[in-house]
């Protein structure tokens, strides 16, 4: 699969009529490097993509044993396993280590902690006193399946779990032990109270003028999180995690933005009933303004790449997620 697939539109959003094809733009990496727009159209997303899930499906496997008590396990297992999960995070965090030189071997461990993370903030996400979802993914979701004090305690069991694993499982003849501090550092400031933690909150409380707020901490800070925690093994500069930051940022908060359009797309025919608590920018500026705040995270997130062109092909998967983020052009085969 070549990288022009990535470029191709979403049917469901080709569908949308043309005055709301914002999305529909000529692709280009970045507007001030041309070589490194024309060497993208060649790499293999899908592949790199699926060889890393296949590695980190088995290392997760491996993470989150049954033992006891097995249903708290199972629990766990249940969302850390999940058919459908396309592990962006962990890939994120592997391709940017690797852009600066790092072994993807002293990445996994921290690629692993990030998905369990990510696992549990969905699980609690899902909660009936969250956003109210009794699916995940097409699938039951945790407290459909356990019940929601199971449910809790699974994720309750994740979060600890994640930093657990990285200091026990990162090899350290190949990352320092002071970026593993940094790393986890940077993982706790993520999940907490100034993270995804407040932008829950707003999502529950907070008005409409909170929308920024609630994507960018609630969607965008497992994405940034991911892009520095890569960038850190790795060995990037102060500057270059910046960029990094805002990067991830900015492509987290697009791959949910394009989700919500797309729902919106396939609910345009349906009487919905319930309706899920939580804020959007299609809930509250409707699609059209959607499709132009994706557009703009695309361009942004690409600008933070453009000072990353002296890194040759290494910076090929972190361009490439944004298309995907935004175009969604092959189906990423999660059970390999």
């Amino acid at each position: 699969m070549v990288f022009s697939m990535v470029m191709s539109c979403s049917p469901n959003l080709c569908s949308l009529p043309r005055s709301r094809m914002v999305l529909q733009k000529t692709i280009q990496c970045s507007s001030s490097s041309v070589s490194t727009a024309s060497e993208s159209v060649k790499f293999d997303l899908k592949t790199y993509w699926t060889t890393l899930i296949r590695d980190i499906n088995q290392k997760l496997d491996e993470a989150v044993p049954v033992k006891y008590p097995n249903q708290i396990y199972e629990a766990m297992r249940y969302s850390v396993l999940a058919k459908g999960a396309k592990r962006s995070p962990p890939i994120m965090c592997v391709a940017a280590c690797e852009l600066f030189g790092g072994d993807r071997l002293g990445a996994y461990p921290t690629a692993c902690a990030l998905e369990m993370v990510h696992a549990a903030s969905l699980i609690h996400d899902d909660l009936p006193c969250m956003d109210d979802d009794p699916t995940r993914r097409g699938m039951p979701a945790n407290h459909t399946v356990f019940g929601v004090d199971m449910a809790i305690l699974a994720g309750d069991a994740l979060f600890p779990l994640g930093f657990q694993h990285i200091v026990s499982h990162t090899p350290t003849d190949l990352v320092p032990e002071d970026r593993v501090l940094q790393v986890i550092t940077e993982i706790a400031r993520s999940v907490g109270s100034t993270g995804m933690a407040a932008g829950q909150f707003l999502d529950l409380e907070g008005g409409p003028n909170a929308i920024d707020f609630v994507q960018e901490k609630k969607y965008g800070e497992m994405g940034e999180c991911s892009a520095v925690c890569g960038g850190i093994l790795g060995g990037a500069s102060d500057d270059e995690i910046q960029h990094l930051r805002k990067y991830g940022r900015a492509v987290g908060v697009l791959y949910r933005v394009v989700d919500d359009i797309l729902q919106a797309k396939e609910n345009d025919d349906k009487t919905e009933g319930k309706k899920k608590k939580g804020k959007s920018y299609v809930s509250v500026y409707g699609v059209e303004k959607a499709m132009e705040v994706a557009e703009d995270l695309r361009t942004q997130a690409k600008r933070e790449l453009d000072g990353f062109e002296k890194y040759g092909d290494k910076v090929m998967p972190l361009y490439s997620f944004v298309d995907y983020a935004a175009d969604r052009g092959f189906t990423i085969d999660t059970q390999v």
